[in-house]
């Protein structure tokens, strides 16, 4: 295959969640290379990294996000597109550690204090990485002293906090209020399934979407 057709080829797997050879998903790339195996051929070739996150992954991942947020794909489609990036992500980044691709911006998230849910963070973790953003993930359970130490060692990186059941959604109130008394021009950036728009203009955070897309869209767009 040539550049672009591998290229064109990795960002359809990324999308179809076709990770290396041995994932037997979708059944027509069935026995072919995957994100891995295809990385591995244009790192060889010499193709610039920052040429494959923008013209493979970056696109790959915003045609999965997309469809998510039309509802003509589900939860498990994103995983497994979230797994065939990282498995390009992964021989990427030594290039992305020594410089040699520029990141568009640092992104902090967490699940907040009292909740152990991840599967919401998780999937806005892969879809922003994806559209080229270093992603500092805190886990679960984060209290508002680890969002505000992270945002000490990450000055410039903007915040995402999420909740997955009601109970918890008052912690991302209080963690939301302390990182505005340090850092009061700080972008937060909140989601999960019980969080609404209303709860956002509430608390005072920046953005509320449900779609992993839009968060990784309105990201883009404070660098445009």
């Amino acid at each position: 295959m040539s550049e672009e057709e591998l290229l064109q080829h990795l960002s359809v797997c990324v999308e179809k969640g076709k990770a290396d050879r041995a994932t037997p998903t979708p059944p027509e790339l069935k026995d072919q290379d995957g994100a891995k195996e295809i990385t591995g051929q244009l790192i060889g070739m010499d193709v610039a990294p920052d040429k494959i996150l923008n013209d493979a992954l970056i696109p790959g991942m915003k045609r999965i996000g997309d469809l998510y947020g039309q509802g003509k794909a589900f939860v498990p489609h994103l995983l497994l597109a979230a797994r065939a990036m990282n498995e390009s992500v992964t021989l990427l980044k030594p290039y992305f550690e020594s410089g040699a691709v520029e990141r568009k911006g640092t992104f902090i998230i967490g699940t907040v204090q009292g909740d152990l849910h991840d599967i919401g963070k998780n999937l806005v973790k892969a879809i922003v990485e994806g559209s080229g953003w270093e992603v500092i993930d805190l886990g679960t359970d984060v209290t508002a002293d680890g969002f505000i130490n992270a945002i000490g060692e990450h000055p410039d990186a903007a915040i995402g906090l999420s909740a997955l059941i009601t109970t918890t959604m008052v912690n991302m109130e209080k963690i939301v209020s302390s990182i505005r008394e340090k850092y009061p021009d700080k972008k937060i950036l909140i989601g999960g399934a019980p969080v609404t728009q209303e709860y956002c203009d509430k608390i005072g955070a920046d953005f509320f979407s449900l779609y992993p897309q839009e968060a990784a869209e309105y990201l883009n767009s404070l660098k445009s």
